[in-house]
């Protein structure tokens, strides 16, 4: 009996010292960067032509208790104009996993495809269209504000 008492006592105490040396949360500041550098590099990987930045994010957007959010989006044209809004779409969850570790949340087909990254605490959307253009914007979690 008092083995098992001392093994409760010392399972806790190692629960309770691996939550004091967990990393910080990072900041909505710190996750925004990350995200506009995914983004950004995605559109270097796919080589899409006359890209263009349609939310600079930069802001926080409180979404209570001292913690916000940020935002990023962009487009770009391919390269190949006659492809489908589901092929494009293709095109960059394939090249993702260069950039960085996003797992797939929702595919519906010819629909959004929607990504999450839990290292960076951030979400994707990828929304491109049919005539050719790549979309893509996302957000950070709700994160401590700077």
């Amino acid at each position: 009996m008092a083995f098992l008492i001392r093994l409760g006592v010392t399972i806790c105490a190692l629960v309770l010292l691996g939550a004091g040396c967990a990393e910080p949360e990072p900041t909505a500041t710190d996750a925004g960067q990350a995200l506009k550098l995914h983004i950004t590099e995605l559109m270097k990987e796919v080589h899409a032509l006359n890209v263009q930045i349609t939310d600079p994010g930069g802001r926080d957007l409180p979404c209570g208790e001292g913690r916000a959010k940020q935002s990023f989006a962009a487009t770009g044209a391919d390269s190949v104009p006659h492809m489908t809004a589901d092929g494009l779409n293709t095109v960059l969850v394939a090249v993702l996993s260069r950039v960085a570790p996003y797992r797939i949340v929702e595919d519906r087909g010819n629909a959004p495809i929607r990504l999450a990254s839990e290292e960076f605490r951030t979400a994707l959307v990828l929304e491109s269209t049919g005539d050719g253009q790549y979309k893509v914007r996302g957000e950070t979690e709700c994160l401590p504000a700077r």
